[in-house]
């Protein structure tokens, strides 16, 4: 396992980092990823512990609190050195259905959703918290001042967001920046070989501003698992048969999958550990968050940070998965690349 920095933060995270969406399977969403429960939990989280992950991800949401009280509880029955994981959940969802205020990103949903998560995670600090959505009801700054007191409080070490377009992150860096707030060390983001949309504004402004990237959904759902029929049926039991989430174009994911088997097959491994790879190759990466229900299914995923694509391999990829042109990137490739070119002599002289 290797380890990555968190953006610019000084905090190091484990290339892979385990996600507990699979933990609980409370609720009518949730039910569908996955109804793991306390053995099992315990099981993989200790498994990841083995292989060197170091980085855990959760939310309030998910299985309705289940999830977050399922890793606190594994994390200490396991006898864990608190500082030798990092925690990270979200806020934002909705939580107190019988009321206005039980969700969003106002103030008072922050201070009153920290508090519950730490009981739930039997924790005194969580390392990173992450909004996890936007909300238009609330103004940013109020958001990054709530957050900024829980930093001070020793109640949160760094912040994140998750599902946030270029515009609002950037919006929210600046006012941090000059308002002397903890800054946003992260963006929790979807993305994959089958959809790299990320890649048109998201991505620059992450490596711009030197915002880390934690991938979410990383196979697609399972598209990218090679477990699936040329007509993107799905395979008996898995989440997409119940669950059809996140929105992919399945002629664009069937054409990756035919072109990660043969790589596959030549290295003797799964065609999800190609998918998997791929995104470890990406260099505004810090860590690529994997699910399982299953140990075999977690060490698969695990392998991996043993696979190494050579540059056919990666260009191979990217022609088969590349976006169509849209503006306006194609006018800023037609007009940059005399400075481009420039700018890449300089750099050789």
């Amino acid at each position: 396992m290797r380890y990555r920095k968190l953006g610019s933060t000084g905090l190091f995270v484990s290339e892979l980092c385990l996600g507990t969406m699979t933990f609980g399977g409370k609720g009518a969403v949730w039910s569908q990823i996955g109804h793991l429960q306390a053995p099992d939990a315990e099981r993989l989280v200790g498994r990841a512990l083995d292989a060197g992950v170091n980085f855990f991800d959760t939310a309030d949401v998910y299985s309705e609190g289940l999830s977050e009280q399922m890793l606190g509880q594994a994390l200490r029955s396991l006898k864990v050195p608190r500082e030798s994981v990092v925690v990270a959940t979200k806020v934002f969802g909705d939580m107190a259905p019988a009321g206005p205020n039980g969700r969003g990103l106002s103030r008072y949903h922050i201070a009153e959703g920290v508090k519950a998560s730490l009981r739930r995670l039997q924790l005194d600090h969580i390392d990173l918290y992450q909004v996890h959505g936007f909300d238009d009801a609330t103004p940013i700054e109020e958001t990054l001042r709530a957050l900024d007191d829980l930093v001070r409080a020793g109640l949160v070490r760094y912040v994140g967001v998750s599902n946030w377009a270029a515009w609002q992150i950037m919006k929210a860096v600046g006012i941090s920046r000059q308002l002397g707030l903890a800054g946003v060390a992260s963006l929790q983001a979807y993305y994959t070989l089958a959809g790299r949309d990320l890649e048109r504004e998201i991505a620059p402004m992450l490596r711009s501003e030197g915002v880390g990237l934690l991938v979410w959904s990383p196979l697609a759902g399972g598209l990218l698992s090679g477990k699936f029929s040329p007509q993107g049926e799905a395979e008996p039991g898995s989440r997409r048969a119940t669950f059809d989430f996140p929105p992919v174009r399945r002629d664009r994911a069937s054409a990756c999958v035919d072109a990660m088997r043969p790589m596959a097959a030549a290295r003797g491994v799964s065609v999800a550990r190609i998918a998997l790879a791929w995104l470890l190759h990406q260099d505004v990466v810090s860590s690529v968050i994997i699910g399982a229900k299953t140990v075999e299914q977690l060490d698969d995923n695990l392998g991996a940070c043993d696979v190494t694509l050579d540059a056919a391999e990666l260009d191979t990829l990217a022609g088969v998965s590349a976006l169509d042109p849209e503006y306006p990137g194609w006018m800023l490739e037609r007009q940059g690349g005399i400075r481009r070119t420039q700018l890449a002599q300089a750099r050789r002289t």
